[in-house]
């Protein structure tokens, strides 16, 4: 036989060898299939995805939905008749469900993995009702049976579902502003109650210190909380946490507060790091300044002449003192948390 004719042969064996493998190879995957198909669903697990602290939903809750429509409970029915499309819709109409993912694994159990919606905020309208906020800026119902520890928000004027455009610029504001506090761990133990005054604005009242913060409207909300916590540790940490009745940080590169005593804030500490903030206070009380000592010119030495006496200088005169302003004058005092210059460095 010529060496042709025997590599051809070879050439067809080969392919012959690996068709029939691959035959072999589909024949098994479609009993395999045809055997899933006709197994039964053994039972249902599930897992959740989430803020563990504000579960609003658990797994008995989850297999409730599931298996409410007999019709529909996948729990000893044969895989093929399992719809896991339906079930998806059925488990995210629950309000406190984000996602949820399903699928049968190779033992044959519905596995159904639950992301939950976590709420930043609960918020209460003019009228009294409540909902929560989460971090989609959706509203989620109030459980009777679980409680959110999140900080509260009064005062919103709507309760509709859709909102005028004003009311959805602030609903925007005060997302942000949850979202912010419930990333912050300071902020997030600090801040108790958020309150929505008549123009709009926001004030808060913090746990620690008796005072309240006058935030203004909800946005530049970094850059407001920074500034307040350095006037905490710059501050309140040396004048007291009582010491101020009000804190205003709406306006910009500074934080204003009104002493409880109705006395001037104390002068401003030196910083010699240009990074730190100066606490700058307006005093409208009697600290007019010292009269200044006018140093008289050096006098010139005498000529040495027997014949004359020294003539003495004549003392001049104090300057006079500026009269104190009448007590119904006065402004009220307050204490200026102002962002340190940058071209008068220290």
């Amino acid at each position: 036989m010529q060496p042709t004719t025997k590599t051809a042969i070879k050439r067809i064996a080969t392919v012959l060898l690996w068709g029939g493998v691959l035959a072999g190879f589909a024949v098994l995957l479609a009993a395999a299939v045809n055997d899933k198909e006709k197994a039964k669903c053994k039972g249902i697990r599930v897992s959740l995805r989430g803020d563990d602290r504000n579960a609003f939903v658990d797994v008995k809750d989850v297999k409730a939905l599931i298996t409410a429509d007999k019709s529909l409970n996948p729990t000893g029915k044969p895989i093929s008749q399992v719809s896991l499309a339906q079930l998806e819709k059925i488990v995210e109409r629950d309000p406190w469900i984000r996602s949820a993912q399903l699928f049968i694994d190779n033992n044959q159990l519905l596995q159904v993995e639950v992301e939950q919606r976590d709420p930043l905020a609960r918020v209460f309208t003019f009228s009294g009702n409540s909902f929560y906020l989460d971090g989609d800026g959706e509203r989620i119902p109030v459980s009777d049976r679980y409680s959110a520890r999140v900080p509260v928000f009064t005062n919103f004027p709507a309760d509709a579902v859709k909102l005028r455009s004003e009311d959805s610029l602030l609903f925007a504001q005060m997302r942000d502003m949850a979202a912010f506090i419930a990333t912050d761990t300071f902020w997030n133990a600090q801040v108790e109650q958020v309150v929505i005054t008549e123009d709009r604005k926001f004030e808060f009242i913090p746990k620690l210190g008796d005072h309240i913060v006058y935030f203004g409207e909800g946005t530049d909300v970094a850059n407001k909380f920074a500034r307040l916590l350095v006037f905490y540790k710059e501050g309140l940490s040396k004048a007291g946490w009582n010491t101020y009745t009000r804190l205003n940080v709406a306006f910009r590169d500074q934080v204003i507060g009104t002493r409880r005593d109705g006395k001037s804030a104390p002068p401003p500490p030196m910083y010699k790091d240009s990074s730190a903030a100066d606490i700058a206070a307006q005093d409208d009380d009697d600290h007019a300044a010292p009269a200044a000592t006018v140093a008289a010119p050096p006098s010139k030495p005498a000529e040495r002449n027997p014949d004359k006496k020294p003539v003495k200088t004549a003392a001049k005169p104090a300057p006079k003192k500026t009269p104190k302003p009448a007590t119904g004058d006065r402004q009220k005092p307050r204490a200026i948390y102002q962002k340190p210059n940058q071209r008068n460095r220290n």
